[in-house]
C-alpha cells in the first residue's frame, strides 16, 4: 500500500466543478427520507442507473423491516468477483422528510451549495461516483476490484443492513467510506460506540376534566425519566432523548408514553455500562409501569496498523494534490462502525467539507469538491 514514488496521474484527473454540481443536483433533489421505502427506492433507482452506465453490474437488493432497497455495484476486473477489492460504503438516506425542498431548496451561495442530505451524504457518494467516472474515462484501471454498496436505513443505524455491510466487508481488502469531511478537512479512523433504547411508561387513563386525580399520567412519568436519563451523562459516556410521543386527547390522562435515547460512548466498556444503567431505570411511581429496550447498537471501531497505515496513504496522497488531512475518532456513528470493528481497514470521513448536518442549513463548502474527488480517484486507483 505504499504510496507511488511518482506522481500517479489519477491525481491530476479532470474534474470539473460544475459538471460535479450539475450531477449532484438530481440526487439532492430526490428526496429520500429513510422512513419512506418508496422515497429511498427512487434514489436507488438513480444512483443505480447511474453505476451501470459507468459499466458496473448493479444489483437491485430487496429492502426489508420496511425500510427501502439497497444497491451493490462491482465493476469488472481481471482479479475477478472472488478477489478482496476496495469497498464503497454509503448510505442514500437522509434524516429529512419528503418536503424538506421547499424550506431547504438546492442554492448555490458563493462557495456554498444548499440541499436536503447534500453533505450527509449525497455529496460524498457522488464524489466516489464521480472519481470511479474519471478513472474509467482516462482510461486507467484499479489494482483491486471496486464495489459500491448503498444503503438506505443508516440514519436509524443499519438495522435491516448490518449482516448486509458486515458479508461484503468480509470480502474486501479495504473499506472507504465518503462520510462528510471532519471540520478541519481530516478524516475518521475511529467512531465511538453508540447504543439507542426504546422506553415506553404505561399509566392509568382518566377524565382530565372530572377525574383527574384517578389518572397516572404516563406523559409526566416519562419526563422525569427523561431529566434523569440525561442527568447520567458524563465524560464517558453520553445520554440524550431525542424522539419522546404521548397521549391521544388532551382531555384524557396518557395512557401511554415512548421514548427514544441515545448514548454514545468512547471505550466499549462505558458504553457496556450505560447500556446497564438504561436497562436498570424503574418507574419512580408504583402505578405506572416502565419498559425499557435496547434497540440497534454500534459497536466502538479503534484504529489498529490497518486503519493507520491506509491513513498514512490516504495523507500522503492528500499532500501530493495539495492539502493535509488529519485523523481522529468520532462520534455520530457510521457504518465504518462495523467494518472497522471487524479489523477490515477503513477510512471514514473521505466526503466532501461542509456543516450543518441534519439541519435546514445544511452545506457543502463547493471548493472541496474538486480535491476530495482528487483523493477518493488516487485510493481507488492505489489501494493495493
Amino acid at each position: 500500500m505504499d504510496a507511488a514514488t511518482t506522481r500517479h496521474p489519477a491525481l491530476d484527473l479532470p474534474f470539473d466543478t460544475e459538471a460535479i454540481l450539475a450531477g449532484l443536483r438530481p440526487w439532492v433533489e430526490c428526496e429520500s427520507p429513510t422512513f419512506d421505502a418508496a422515497a429511498v427506492g427512487r434514489m436507488m433507482t438513480l444512483a443505480g442507473r447511474e453505476l451501470a452506465l459507468l459499466g458496473a453490474r448493479v444489483e437491485r437488493i430487496p429492502g426489508r423491516m420496511g425500510f427501502g432497497d439497497c444497491v451493490r455495484a462491482r465493476f469488472p476486473h481481471p482479479a475477478g468477483d472472488a478477489a478482496p477489492g476496495v469497498l464503497v460504503m454509503a448510505h442514500l438516506d437522509t434524516v429529512h422528510p419528503v418536503g424538506t425542498l421547499e424550506r431547504l431548496p438546492w442554492r448555490r451561495d458563493g462557495g456554498t451549495v444548499r440541499g436536503p442530505g447534500i453533505f450527509d451524504m449525497k455529496g460524498g457518494t457522488y464524489l466516489a461516483v464521480e472519481a470511479m467516472r474519471q478513472i474509467l474515462r482516462a482510461g486507467l484501471s484499479t489494482p483491486l476490484p471496486v464495489t459500491f454498496l448503498l444503503t438506505g436505513d443508516e440514519e436509524v443505524g443499519s438495522p435491516s443492513t448490518r449482516d448486509l455491510i458486515e458479508a461484503e466487508a468480509a470480502r474486501a481488502r479495504f473499506v472507504l467510506v465518503p462520510e462528510p469531511a471532519r471540520p478541519d478537512g481530516g478524516v475518521v479512523s475511529g467512531r465511538y460506540a453508540i447504543a439507542r433504547f426504546n422506553l415506553r411508561a404505561t399509566g392509568r387513563p382518566s377524565h382530565a376534566g372530572w377525574t383527574l386525580s384517578e389518572g397516572r399520567s404516563a406523559i409526566r412519568e416519562m419526563c422525569r425519566q427523561v431529566l434523569a436519563i440525561e442527568a447520567m451523562t458524563t465524560e464517558d459516556c453520553t445520554f440524550s432523548a431525542g424522539v419522546i410521543r404521548g397521549g391521544q386527547w388532551v382531555n384524557c390522562v396518557a395512557t401511554h408514553c415512548d421514548l427514544e435515547v441515545l448514548s454514545m460512548a468512547k471505550r466499549q466498556a462505558d458504553l457496556d455500562a450505560g447500556v446497564g444503567r438504561m436497562l436498570a431505570l424503574q418507574s419512580s411511581v408504583p402505578d405506572v409501569q416502565l419498559e425499557v429496550r435496547r434497540g440497534v447498537t454500534r459497536p466502538v471501531w479503534e484504529p489498529d496498523a490497518g486503519v493507520m497505515a491506509l491513513y498514512d496513504h490516504a495523507r500522503t496522497l492528500a499532500r501530493a494534490i495539495g492539502f493535509d488531512i488529519s485523523h481522529q475518532s468520532s462520534g455520530g456513528g457510521s457504518d465504518g462502525n462495523f467494518t472497522g470493528a471487524m479489523g477490515i481497514p477503513t477510512l471514514d470521513g473521505l466526503g466532501v467539507g461542509g456543516a450543518g448536518a441534519h439541519t435546514l442549513d445544511e452545506h457543502i463548502v463547493v471548493g472541496t469538491l474538486v480535491p476530495r474527488a482528487r483523493l477518493m480517484a488516487g485510493l481507488l486507483a492505489t489501494l493495493a
